[in-house]
C-alpha cells in the first residue's frame, strides 16, 4: 500500500491529507495560530466551584470558562498543588521537581471543595478543545508528548504501550527508562520507541523535561490567565502522531512549514528526510493530488460508495446518525438477504473511513439494512471491528440491537470536521438570478484592466473554476493569450477546483489575497451597455 501525506498551507488554515493508494482516508484541518488546542498549558485561576457537578470552572482566557472535573485533577494533586504554590510564591528561581516532597494521593471519592478554592492559581492543560457551546476541558495531569515518550510530572509510574507485543522488548524499555528517568516524573513509552537505543530515548526525555522547566518559568512571571506552553506547530504535531515508516512522500506547499517538517523528520528518521518534498506548482496542491474532488464527494449529507449504495449522515448535538441504503444495488441480486449482507459489509468499510475522515466522536448510531439470519448479523459485527481496527481514536462497538441498529462510541477530542460541499452562487449570492455565464469573461477582463491599470499590479495569480479556465484558454489564439498581450505577461490564470463556477480569487506574489470582488462585480459588458444607453438618453433630453 502506497501511503502519502499532503500538507496544504494557507494564511488561515493548515490541512493535512493522508492518502492510501491515492484514496483519501484522513483529513485534518487546523486553524493557524489558534489557542486552546489540545496539549497547550495555561496558568489560570479558579473562577467558580460547582459541588453538584464535583467540578470547577476555570478562567483560561476563553470566552467561556473551561471545565475542570475532580477526577481530572490526578491522584498526585496534593503534591502538584504544594509544589506550584511554592513556585509561585518565590519567583527568584525555578524549583526542581526532583526535590519536591511527595504527599499522599487525593481521595478518589472526594469533592472539589476539599482541594480547590476560589482564585487559586493552577497550571492546567487543555484535554479537549472547545466544542459547540462548551468551553475547553482541562486537566492538571500535565503531560508532554514526544515521538517515543510521554513525560508526566508528579508521577513515578512507567507504562509501556500494549501494542508492543514482545515481553523482552517491554522489559528492555522499562529498564532503560528506570535508569534515565528523573525523580517525580512518570513516563509512558509509545509504540514508536520499540527497538530504539538508550541515547535516542534519553535525548527526547531531556527535551521534554526542558519543556516543563520553561513552562514553569513562564508561569512564575506571567499573570493568569496566560499561555505558558504551546504544542508544536500544527503541521508537525499532526505528523508526529500519524507518521509511519511506510510513508513514501510528504508534500508541502509552504517553504516555512516544509523546513519545520523536514527538520522534524530528520530528527526522528534521519535516513528518511528525503521523503519531504516542497510543492511549487501553480495548481493548488489538493487539486494536483485529486484531493479536492474526493473531499467534495466524501463530505455532505449523502455519501455514495460502490455498486450504487449510499449513506445518509446526519449530525446532532447529542449524536451522529448514519442510514445505509442499497440504492440501485438491489437490482443486481436475486437474494434479498445476500444483497443486504453485501451492502452492509461494504457500508461498514465506508463508515469506518468516514469516522476517521470526519473525525466524528461521541455516540454514532448506524441503521444497517435489516438481515434475518443471526450469522449474517454476527459477520457484520465482526467485519466492523476489523474495519475500525486501524482507527487511532478509542472506540467501542456494540453488536446489532433487535431493531437492527449498531451503536459505536468514539473518542471525541476535537469538533467533528464539517465541510460544506454545497456552494452559494457568487454572482447572485443566493437570490436566484445570475448574469449570463457567457458574460463572465467580460467581468474577468474588467478585473484584469482594473488591477493592471488602476491598482498598478502587474504580477498576480487569478484562480478560477476549471471549466472557466478551459474556456478561457481554448484555441490557438485564446482569450488568455489576447489578455496577456494586452495587459502584460506578469499575471497567470490558474484553475482551482475548490471555487464555485463563477467565482474567482486574486493573489499577489506573496500569497496575499487582493480583494476586488466589491469592485462592481455586476459591471459586466451588459451593465456597461445599459449605462451607455442611459447616458445617450440623457443627452437627447
Amino acid at each position: 500500500m502506497k501511503s502519502e501525506l499532503v500538507v496544504d498551507v494557507t494564511p488561515t488554515h493548515i490541512s493535512t491529507a493522508l492518502l492510501e493508494d491515492g484514496r483519501l482516508v484522513v483529513l485534518q484541518q487546523e486553524t493557524r495560530n489558534v489557542s486552546f488546542a489540545v496539549g497547550n498549558l495555561y496558568i489560570a485561576k479558579v473562577k467558580k466551584l460547582m459541588p453538584g457537578l464535583n467540578a470547577a470552572f476555570v478562567n483560561v482566557g476563553y470566552e467561556k470558562d473551561a471545565f475542570l472535573h475532580y477526577l481530572d485533577l490526578g491522584s498526585q494533586f496534593n503534591t502538584y498543588s504544594q509544589f506550584l504554590d511554592k513556585a509561585l510564591s518565590d519567583t527568584r528561581q525555578v524549583p526542581n521537581i526532583s526535590k519536591a516532597s511527595t504527599l499522599p494521593d487525593i481521595d478518589k471519592h472526594g469533592t472539589i471543595t476539599d482541594v480547590l478554592s476560589l482564585g487559586k492559581k493552577l497550571i492546567v492543560q487543555v484535554a479537549k478543545e472547545p466544542i459547540s457551546s462548551k468551553g475547553p476541558r482541562l486537566t492538571t495531569e500535565i503531560s508532554f508528548t514526544g515521538r517515543f515518550l510521554v513525560l508526566i510530572p508528579f508521577n513515578n509510574k512507567i507504562s509501556v504501550s500494549q501494542k508492543i507485543k514482545s515481553s523482552e522488548e517491554k522489559y528492555r524499555l522499562r529498564q532503560i527508562i528506570e535508569s534515565i528517568k528523573p525523580k517525580n516524573f512518570g513516563v509512558i513509552v509509545r509504540t514508536s520507541a520499540e527497538g530504539k537505543k538508550v541515547a535516542e530515548l534519553n535525548n527526547e526525555l531531556k527535551t521534554l523535561e526542558k519543556c516543563w522547566e520553561e513552562a514553569l518559568a513562564k508561569a512564575q512571571t506571567l499573570e493568569a490567565p496566560s499561555l505558558i506552553y504551546e504544542e508544536e506547530s500544527r503541521a508537525v504535531s499532526v505528523i508526529r502522531d500519524i507518521f509511519s515508516p511506510s510513508f513514501e512522500n510528504i508534500y508541502v506547499n509552504d517553504a516555512g512549514v516544509y523546513d519545520q517538517i523536514f527538520n522534524y523528520v530528520s530528527l526522528i528518521a534521519n535516513n528518511r528526510s528525503d521523503i519531504v518534498k516542497l510543492y511549487a506548482n501553480d495548481i493548488p496542491i489538493f487539486d494536483h493530488f485529486n484531493i479536492t474532488k474526493q473531499i467534495k464527494t466524501s463530505f455532505g449529507k449523502t455519501v455514495s460508495f460502490k455498486s450504487g449504495a449510499y449513506l445518509i449522515i446526519e449530525s446532532t448535538e447529542a449524536l451522529h446518525v448514519i442510514d445505509v441504503n442499497s440504492g440501485n444495488r438491489s437490482k443486481n441480486s436475486d437474494s434479498q438477504e445476500s444483497n443486504a449482507l453485501d451492502v452492509n459489509l461494504r457500508a461498514a468499510d465506508e463508515i469506518a473511513r468516514q469516522l476517521r475522515l470526519r473525525d466524528m466522536g461521541g455516540i454514532i448510531v448506524i441503521d444497517f439494512i435489516d438481515m434475518a439470519q443471526s450469522e449474517h448479523r454476527q459477520a457484520l459485527y465482526d467485519h466492523m471491528k476489523v474495519a475500525m481496527a486501524g482507527d487511532r481514536a478509542r472506540h467501542n462497538i456494540l453488536p446489532l440491537s433487535k431493531f437492527g441498529l449498531m451503536q459505536i462510541t468514539r473518542q471525541r477530542v476535537r469538533p467533528a470536521l464539517d465541510i460544506v460541499t454545497s456552494e452559494t452562487c457568487p454572482s447572485c449570492h443566493g437570490k436566484g438570478e445570475v448574469q449570463s455565464p457567457l458574460l463572465f469573461t467580460d467581468v474577468i477582463k474588467d478585473k484584469l484592466d482594473f488591477l493592471v491599470n488602476n491598482l498598478k499590479v502587474k504580477k498576480f495569480k487569478m484562480y478560477v473554476h476549471p471549466f472557466v479556465n478551459a474556456y478561457i484558454k481554448r484555441g490557438l489564439i485564446s482569450l488568455y493569450t489576447r489578455w496577456r498581450m494586452e495587459y502584460g505577461f506578469g499575471f497567470k490564470i490558474v484553475p482551482n477546483q475548490s471555487l464555485a463556477y463563477l467565482e474567482y480569487r486574486v493573489f499577489d506574489l506573496k500569497g496575499e489575497e487582493i480583494d476586488i470582488k466589491e469592485e462592481k462585480d455586476t459591471s459586466s459588458s451588459e451593465g456597461k451597455k445599459e449605462s451607455r444607453r442611459k447616458e445617450h438618453k440623457d443627452d437627447d433630453i
